[in-house]
């Protein structure tokens, strides 16, 4: 149900897009952020529930010692090679997810908005935007983005994969034209920072109610 508390701006787009990016420039803006991902991490770490969870399903292998966290390279491996073991991995990880970012979304009304906006304009930076249900309680769709060579020379630099690694990271997501229809913006995150930059604000300033 959307919270009329808030101007919930919706950030999705394929892996190593640069959705992070845009989420600092909309920060800058005055937007509170939310990356879905760092939630994801969090709820993972050793001690949690659904940190157990995990290890139940897939096994001591995927920690490098006992009570150590995940080795998430490890897990990768198994799940985004196995459709199904994904999915078994989502099932965990999904519903502590949500409820962060329903916290969060609750409680966000108490901040003060941006300049011309009447209400605290949150960003949820979420690659399953579309999949997990929150597109229907946003006021606006961004998706940033890139060609996909991009994306997986990106995986390769910043995340050390090999390429065999990064391709097989970018096919287990849905394509990134089947993002573009739900989108009120598309921000094109090939070229450099500064057009990045001058992208996110002009389209901020169609944002303001």
């Amino acid at each position: 149900m959307k919270n009329s508390s808030i101007y919930l701006l919706g950030l999705t787009g394929g892996v190593a897009c640069g959705k992070s990016t845009v989420l600092t420039l909309l920060e800058e803006l005055g937007a509170q952020t939310l990356d879905a991902d760092q939630v994801t991490h969090r709820v993972q770490v050793p001690g949690t529930p659904v940190y157990a969870q995990i290890l139940a399903a897939f096994g001591p292998e995927i920690v490098p010692a006992p009570g150590a966290p995940i080795d998430r390279r490890h897990l990768g491996a198994l799940v985004f090679s196995d459709p199904a073991r994904l999915r078994e991995l989502e099932q965990i990880v999904h519903p502590a997810v949500r409820t962060e970012i329903r916290a969060f979304l609750d409680t966000a009304g108490t901040g003060t908005p941006p300049p011309g906006f009447a209400h605290p304009v949150v960003v949820l930076d979420a690659i399953k935007l579309i999949e997990s249900g929150w597109i229907n309680e946003c006021d606006q769709v961004w998706v940033v983005t890139c060609p996909e060579d991009q994306q997986i020379a990106r995986l390769m630099a910043t995340r050390g994969f090999n390429e065999a690694e990064a391709r097989q990271r970018v096919t287990a997501q849905i394509p990134q034209a089947n993002r573009l229809p739900y989108a009120t913006v598309v921000i094109d995150n090939s070229g450099t920072l500064a057009e990045l930059r001058a992208q996110v604000g002009a389209a901020w300033a169609t944002a303001l109610p």
